[in-house]
């Protein structure tokens, strides 16, 4: 936002301040701390979408971490991923895990900060560590396998959440 205008209005791109949208009230960031948040943000984050393609690539590159508890992870959970309560992440995370490979951590879902401190939890061992956003709950939206007691199945696509005539949204 930069001043213009008379009596300290402000403008963006030409608007004052009395015009301003919502979303515009705090202005955008520059073009570089812009950069440097969003790759930032990719560091930390990774989509359940890349999570799938990478793990039915047949060699992810990491292991996926599913840090709910064990009634949840019985109702259902991501085929080939390792159940690590965030609870017991101090006592069993070296048992479980190799400090040189990465760790995907996921839980519910966006509403949820599970997956959050169990990969916080992780990265204070030492791991190298991301969180799936989403978490199991964007991942059965998007109509990917769940495993559990009667083996895998998938649901239907929820068409508000991803494509449904495609395998990915492309972006």
């Amino acid at each position: 936002m930069s001043s213009g205008g008379r009596g300290g209005e402000h403008s963006v791109q030409g608007m004052t301040k009395t015009q301003i949208s919502a979303a515009l009230r705090v202005p955008p960031a520059a073009p570089a701390e812009a950069t440097a948040f969003f790759i930032a943000r990719l560091a930390f984050q990774a989509d359940v979408s890349d999570v799938h393609a990478s793990l039915e690539s047949g060699d992810p590159g990491f292991v996926l971490v599913d840090s709910r508890g064990d009634a949840a992870w019985t109702q259902g959970r991501v085929p080939g991923a390792v159940h690590l309560p965030t609870a017991e992440i101090p006592e069993r995370a070296a048992s479980l895990l190799d400090p040189a490979v990465p760790v995907i951590t996921y839980c519910w879902g966006p509403g949820c900060d599970g997956a959050t401190r169990a990969a916080l939890a992780l990265a204070q061992l030492g791991y190298r560590v991301k969180e799936m956003i989403g978490g199991i709950e964007y991942w059965i939206r998007e109509g990917l396998p769940v495993e559990g007691a009667d083996g895998v199945e998938r649901r239907a696509v929820d068409p508000l959440t991803a494509p449904v005539d495609a395998a990915h949204c492309a972006c």
